[in-house]
């Protein structure tokens, strides 16, 4: 007898060793053999490898078969998320230009992990659908995959397409490298305001005296006569948004207003902290009327984590935060703010919600098997994540709401300990007399709690 449930336990234990290694069948697959199943060790060089794409039942076109793979090369990607996370995300480059899973056609492409998201991976989802809704220019696309590497399965992942120049991504004409051509320099420009040094970068001094650092992504190696106008254009716009005259317009010679305002209503919904810190991208076309845009949007890991509901520039713990807090003085950039808002709130934000409960049903499969791959990272519970995450963001925006209409300032805070609680059901579905008896989610500013009603 003994031996017997010796051998019972046994069988349980590899059977769920064998769910815990296998794709879910729910959703795309993609498989990647290095070469001589070489290690990615870091996110700098990369190796060569194969791979193929079963589009499984998804709609999609599937790449490649098993027998004939197609060529690529894959490296790391990332800072933080490469060194602190068992679970990697990597960044893939394709010989030839692939329409993956109905993507636009590129070589280029990153497999996103994901391992610091909670809450059943619908920080970055919904940051992106919310870009769409605010009609930015372009809004990175990407699909729900599940990775084996090496034959290794590896959980599930987020195949996204990559900001860069190009027709079908930041939609504006490319600049050479090196070039010394006067007439091409003013255009052609994607930066990202960064927080880690880099050989690829400039930096300034910000009218708060710290120091903000620009990498150049495009053009990649600079002239001198490139340097000096983009040292040029930076501090003309830092001295411009630190005029201590706040109804002056020169800020907005340099800086698209609309565009700025969407990406920042954007980043105010979802409370990403490190916007305008770091991942923030500015482009300019090449033409004589162009000003810098913001955008495209990238990175939400830092998204709805703190308490209290505050403007991102306030108490940030992603310091510094440039720019922002002092564009947010302007009477016009508010005025614009509280103009796409109102059509925002009214006309879009409805949508969001049954667009994360599709979601989380195309995923929800995968995410079991990907959180018995990876314990300490994965989401067990997809119903009370999400409905713990829709009751934050609803939270978030009733009370951009109260700043951005009306007679309200962008100045007004209110006080966690001051703000009326409000239950939602482990659905999602808020619930204005909590039964006696039950659980709820209890949303209190910034804040979500699991609480059970006496």
């Amino acid at each position: 007898m003994k031996n017997f449930l010796l051998l019972s336990l046994t069988v349980a234990v590899s059977i769920i060793t064998a769910k815990a290694t296998e794709p879910s069948g729910s959703l795309p697959v993609i498989y990647i053999t290095t070469e001589n199943n070489a290690e990615i060790t870091d996110t700098e060089n990369y190796i060569s490898a194969t791979f193929y794409i079963d589009a499984m039942s998804s709609g999609y076109a599937s790449t490649g078969t098993e027998t004939s793979q197609v060529a690529l090369k894959i490296r790391g990607r990332g800072n933080t998320s490469w060194l602190n996370y068992d679970k990697k995300p990597y960044r893939i480059k394709l010989t030839v230009g692939q329409k993956l899973l109905g993507m636009s056609k590129s070589k280029n492409f990153a497999l996103m992990a994901y391992a610091d998201d909670r809450h059943a991976f619908l920080r970055s989802t919904t940051g992106y659908k919310i870009s769409q809704l605010m009609n930015l220019a372009y809004t990175p696309d990407r699909r729900p995959v599940e990775l084996i590497l090496n034959g290794d399965y590896k959980g599930l992942y987020f195949l996204t397409e990559t900001i860069r120049i190009d027709k079908d991504r930041v939609p504006i004409t490319k600049q050479d490298d090196e070039t010394t051509d006067a007439s091409i320099i003013p255009g052609g420009w994607l930066l990202e305001i960064d927080n880690a040094e880099s050989a690829e970068q400039v930096s300034i001094t910000e009218g708060n005296g710290m120091t903000m650092r620009f990498t150049y992504k495009d053009p990649e190696a600079l002239s001198t006569e490139q340097t000096d106008y983009l040292m040029s254009q930076l501090n003309e716009m830092n001295n411009a948004i630190y005029n201590t005259d706040k109804t002056s317009t020169t800020w907005e010679q340099y800086i698209d207003i609309d565009t700025l305002a969407r990406f920042y209503i954007v980043q105010e919904v979802m409370d990403n902290t490190e916007a305008f810190h770091g991942s923030t991208y500015l482009y300019k076309d090449r033409c004589a009327s162009s000003n810098w845009n913001f955008g495209p949007v990238w990175d939400f890991a830092n998204s709805l984590r703190r308490t209290g509901q505050k403007f991102i520039y306030q108490d940030s713990p992603d310091t510094p935060q440039h720019w922002i807090a002092e564009i947010a003085k302007f009477p016009a950039f508010q005025s614009k703010v509280r103009e796409l808002w109102a059509d925002f709130y009214e006309k879009q934000y409805p949508s969001i919600s049954p667009y994360l409960d599709s979601f989380i049903s195309a995923i929800s499969s995968a995410t079991t098997h990907d959180v018995q791959r990876w314990p300490s990272y994965g989401t067990s519970d997809t119903a009370t994540r999400t409905a713990e995450f829709k009751a934050l963001l609803d939270a978030r925006v009733a009370w951009l709401n109260e700043q951005w209409t009306g007679s309200g300032t962008e100045s007004i805070m209110t006080p966690d300990s001051h703000i009326q609680p409000i239950y939602y059901n482990l659905q999602g579905i808020m619930v204005e007399n909590p039964a006696k008896g039950n659980v709820y989610i209890k949303v209190q500013g910034n804040k979500a709690v699991k609480e059970y009603v006496k």
